[in-house]
């Protein structure tokens, strides 16, 4: 593939002419999957750009998408990119109106493309986005109104105008620069200030082209898309990756709601039977759990005998790309065994038998997550970026995975990390990631001051995330966390809390989630969403006569959570993982957990920490009283 610069476009006709004939896009409808090659994706996404210039959309327009991951989502977008437009995706998981009016008037978008599931959220607003012309939408089952049209209806526009001005549209995509924006994504982020990051056509295929460069996998192999299209990484390490190498990628059917699309996610695993996912930490861990869960019935020889075979085959892959060697050679023969007993049936059993690896982002996975699949077969290739960045930074791979770091630094970018002032920092010393490439954003849409804030005048993005490089090899990076997150003691010394919380989550059966806090306080403080129906079982199980609703069954919960979070300290089974000054003094106990639904996660599964911190403001305080501190209190009772 041509490397000098080129759009989004050129990228795809390049793709289009190299495996027109291969399988791209995989759906199901009305109970059938049905494939489309690279050809027909072709067709259909000129039809739509032809169709968008058919009803005036001019070059630089930006036009809202708002509608869950299905072919057509994929398909629009590249209409609009042969129409010369701007993508502003939104996620399909927004609910509040006041979000959805921001972002359509703040892109300035003139149209919206948007299902008949995410219709119904912009119906009540027409009076508040006076600048959107026309609204098209993907479904022509349902009735429309005047100022809307089906998909359907654009498309058979968009034929008659190829067949009137066949060149026109080759003439309106060929007048696109590399350097021309193609997406506004609005950040999510941790804040309730979204940002509307700025990428142009040549930050999506420079990053495509490196990540590319890291990440191998076939023209035969299928990538399923769980994670949202609208974000950055599902945009770059999903469609745009899976293109490049003419490979196929399904979407889950989304059925009429999100909850329906989550249950829709087995059935989907075991039909497509897919060979590489990508996936965020909360994905992973309800994969690691239903595993689990399957596992439990077993006799108590047979759990022992899994427990064996998954810390035998640990011990065999280590890194998975370092696995195995001269000195464990032994092992291979017991290795092929358990794989024939237990393993094989695992991965057949939870995704279909051909899964190769998992790409890992959003978030830090925990490494004993990742040495679990790993003992599985299934590696798990960490990344890092930001939608700033387009948003791979850097990854793991094949043939170098450092289970616990972010990976190496794609090919297309330099690092390097800054103290406070700025100033660079020796390979092995924590500080600031700062990253120099051509993925880099050209901006935040209408808001000089902010880009300034993070981009330099030497062209360095400011990530905001602290990490260091690691002394084995300067281009993995290790990322610790967001800096906006760090605990701060009263003689301000700073910790960030990240790998603590993900490391409490991951290790321990009765904690959904757990979020640290501390602010220039005596101590640190946990806030902590319990696994209830794991506690009600415990009890069940350790004191049967106790009633599980009754508190003298919470007070046992109680008691169990704090050991829980007590086992970083001296003297427990993870003493020494963590300075045990920053382990948490007190807890509160959470009523419900993080959802999107509540405003507490984002779209990438996120906690937003300051809605956090602002709904629990009152335990949290309490947490600082000498009734608070302890776990046993009526705060936390009441929560159970």
């Amino acid at each position: 593939m041509d490397n000098k610069k080129i759009t989004i476009i050129d990228f795809f006709e390049q793709c289009v002419d190299k495996y027109a004939d291969n399988v791209f896009l995989k759906e199901k409808n009305s109970g059938t999957w049905t494939e489309t090659t690279y050809k027909r994706t072709q067709q259909e996404a000129r039809k739509i750009g032809a169709g968008l210039i058919s009803i005036g959309v001019e070059k630089g327009d930006k036009i809202v998408m708002f509608s869950e991951g299905r072919n057509l989502w994929i398909l629009s977008e590249l209409g609009m990119f042969y129409a010369g437009a701007v993508n502003v995706p939104i996620s399909f998981k927004i609910e509040e109106a006041e979000d959805l009016i921001f972002k359509i008037n703040h892109s300035e978008s003139r149209y919206i493309i948007v299902s008949k599931n995410q219709l119904h959220k912009i119906r009540p607003l027409k009076d508040r986005i006076p600048n959107i012309k026309k609204i098209i939408v993907m479904d022509h089952d349902i009735p429309l109104e005047e100022d809307e049209m089906p998909i359907s209806h654009l498309t058979a526009l968009g034929d008659m105008y190829l067949s009137k001005k066949p060149d026109a549209l080759k003439e309106r995509w060929s007048s696109i620069t590399p350097s021309d924006y193609a997406t506004i994504s609005y950040t999510s982020g941790t804040t309730a200030d979204p940002k509307g990051v700025l990428l142009t056509h040549n930050n999506y295929v420079v990053d495509t082209i490196s990540t590319r460069n890291s990440v191998i996998f076939d023209s035969t192999d299928t990538m399923l898309i769980i994670l949202p299209l609208d974000h950055c990484f599902a945009h770059v390490a999903g469609m745009y990756l899976v293109m490049s190498r003419g490979a196929s990628l399904a979407t889950v059917p989304f059925g009429k709601s999100p909850r329906e699309m989550l249950r829709n996610i087995p059935a989907t695993i075991k039909e497509i039977r897919p060979h590489v996912m990508l996936v965020v930490p909360a994905l992973l861990k309800n994969f690691k759990k239903s595993i689990e869960a399957s596992l439990k019935e077993k006799s108590d020889a047979a759990r022992w005998f899994i427990h064996y075979a998954f810390q035998f085959a640990a011990l065999y892959n280590k890194d998975w790309y370092n696995r195995g060697g001269f000195l464990k050679c032994w092992m291979r023969p017991f290795l092929f065994l358990h794989d024939r007993i237990l393993f094989k049936k695992l991965r057949l059993k939870a995704f279909g038998g051909r899964m190769k690896y998992f790409i890992g982002g959003a978030a830090m996975f925990d490494v004993d997550m990742q040495r679990f699949f790993g003992a599985m077969g299934i590696p798990v290739y960490q990344g890092y970026g930001l939608s700033e960045a387009t948003p791979v930074v850097s990854t793991n791979n094949a043939r170098q995975n450092i289970q616990g770091s972010c990976g190496h630094i794609l090919d297309c970018m330099e690092v390097k990390i800054c103290d406070s002032e700025g100033a660079s920092l020796p390979v092995g010393e924590i500080g600031e990631i700062v990253v120099k490439g051509e993925n880099v954003m050209a901006g935040y849409w209408k808001n000089p001051s902010a880009t300034e804030k993070v981009i330099d005048k030497e062209g360095w993005l400011h990530t905001g995330d602290m990490g260091y490089q690691w002394p084995g090899d300067p281009g993995v990076i290790y990322v610790l966390g967001r800096f906006k997150s760090l605990l701060i003691s009263e003689d301000g010394e700073k910790f960030s809390p990240e790998l603590i919380e993900e490391t409490l989550v991951g290790k321990s059966p009765y904690i959904e989630s757990a979020l640290m806090f501390n602010n220039q306080k005596p101590y640190t403080i946990a806030l902590i969403v319990p696994e209830k129906k794991a506690l009600t079982d415990y009890v069940k199980t350790h004191y049967p006569k106790l009633d599980p609703n009754g508190d003298e069954a919470k007070i046992k919960m109680l008691e169990k959570i704090q050991s829980e979070v007590d086992m970083f300290r001296k003297g427990r089974s993870e003493e020494g993982l963590f300075p045990q000054k920053w382990l948490p003094a007190a807890i509160c106990i959470l009523p419900e957990g993080f959802t999107e639904q509540n405003g507490m996660l984002n779209t990438t599964s996120k906690v937003v920490r300051g809605k956090v911190e602002k709904a629990y403001e009152e335990k949290m305080n309490y947490a600082y009283t000498v009734e608070g501190k302890n776990i046993v209190n009526a705060m936390n009772l009441s929560s159970l």
